[in-house]
């Protein structure tokens, strides 16, 4: 054997050298795609810190953490134990905008209530000690009320806006005319404090028989929501049921219809009994919606420098059509749909723009994956 054939061999099994990247056709050059970890459970959620490493909630009820070169650490302790069953368990997770200081981690996640075998959203926060290997003095900041799921649509996704508000996007628990209900927090974007106090200035602070942590109302199973880097707005999304998956930008008060308005039909094939129309008065319409569901889940807003033919793009993670949806953008109005990875045959759970300006996704399986995408231009 020649000594350069003994060289390559022995740097491919020290892990010396990687395997090239995939390559995926696209309308603006060809996609890259790399497997940067594996072997997690059903990962849910993504988040970077500051040191490059990054978080990753596992649904049956596990946080991680993921070195730089993709070594998963063991499951880091201190994380609340969450309601593994259906669509539930450890959901979504963001670090608080003073990170740098408090170490403070907020984890959404479905949580068993007492009695009836009924589970809602929960959202906690704990401070990530200096290892990275504890959460420690992790506190329940915000419950979904009544709870309503046996394991079905709990949503959820974080936000924090410019102004250090909490905005945390809800499910409806599959109970429709909930999502109507000012008195309850199914099928809401409610709006809070880092410490889970309810601003003053929230739209139904001080309204009889309406919660105050409301911001919107209207919304059926939201997993998908981000901040507008050129505007500082909200963008939320949600599943429809058989069709009418759709993009809101939520605006405080107002009503975004479900069930009363809507594009799609019941799993039946059946009409939903509530619905009045595709558009309803007194209703606010989608910004984008497809007829036919992708099931979309994750969304990340692109504007890095290292691609700029992506920048101005929303990119959304697809389920059921496993594909990752970029959405060209003129600002607030989508001008052109372009599906990405068609040939991966992949759920995507979860989509993140990361510091170096890469794309990273997460896989919904059982061996699920960490993926960094990339872009060769034309």
């Amino acid at each position: 054997m020649s000594r350069t054939l003994w060289l390559g061999l022995l740097a491919l099994m020290t892990g010396l050298v990687q395997a090239a990247p995939d390559e995926h056709p696209s309308e603006l050059g060809t996609l890259t795609t790399e497997v940067v970890a594996s072997g997690l459970e059903y990962p849910w959620a993504l988040a970077f810190l500051p040191d490059g490493r990054m978080l990753v909630t596992e649904r049956p009820g596990r946080l991680r953490l993921v070195t730089t070169d993709g070594r998963l650490s063991s499951p880091i302790s201190g994380v609340p134990r969450v309601f593994a069953q259906g669509q539930g368990g450890l959901l979504d997770l963001a670090l608080s905008p003073d990170f740098d200081k408090d170490r403070r981690v907020y984890l959404s996640y479905a949580e068993a209530g007492d009695e009836g075998g009924l589970a809602g959203t929960a959202v906690g926060r704990g401070t990530l000690s200096a290892d990275g290997a504890r959460l420690e003095g992790f506190e329940v900041i915000f419950r979904q009320a009544p709870k309503l799921s046996s394991g079905l649509h709990f949503g959820s996704r974080l936000v924090f806006d410019r102004d250090g508000f909490l905005f945390v996007a809800l499910g409806e628990n599959n109970q429709r005319p909930t999502a109507q209900d000012l008195d309850k927090l199914q099928g809401k974007v409610v709006r809070l404090f880092p410490d889970g106090r309810v601003p003053g200035d929230n739209p139904f602070v001080g309204q009889a028989g309406a919660r105050p942590e409301i911001w919107s109302y209207g919304h059926r199973n939201q997993q998908g929501a981000a901040l507008n880097p050129w505007t500082g707005a909200l963008w939320t999304h949600e599943h429809g049921p058989r069709g009418g998956d759709e993009v809101n930008i939520p605006r405080a008060g107002r009503n975004y219809g479900w069930p009363r308005a809507t594009h799609g039909i019941n799993y039946t094939l059946l009409p939903i009994p509530e619905a009045e129309g595709e558009t309803v008065p007194g209703t606010e319409p989608p910004l984008y919606v497809w007829e036919r569901s992708p099931a979309i889940s994750g969304m990340a807003f692109y504007d890095a420098e290292r691609f700029p033919a992506w920048r101005h793009s929303l990119f959304i993670g697809a389920l059921a059509q496993r594909q990752l949806i970029r959405l060209q953008l003129d600002g607030d109005k989508v001008v052109h749909e372009e599906r990405l990875l068609e040939d991966l045959d992949t759920r995507i759970r979860d989509v993140r723009q990361g510091p170096d300006g890469y794309l990273y996704l997460l896989t919904d399986a059982g061996d699920g994956r960490l993926l960094r995408v990339g872009l060769d231009p034309k």
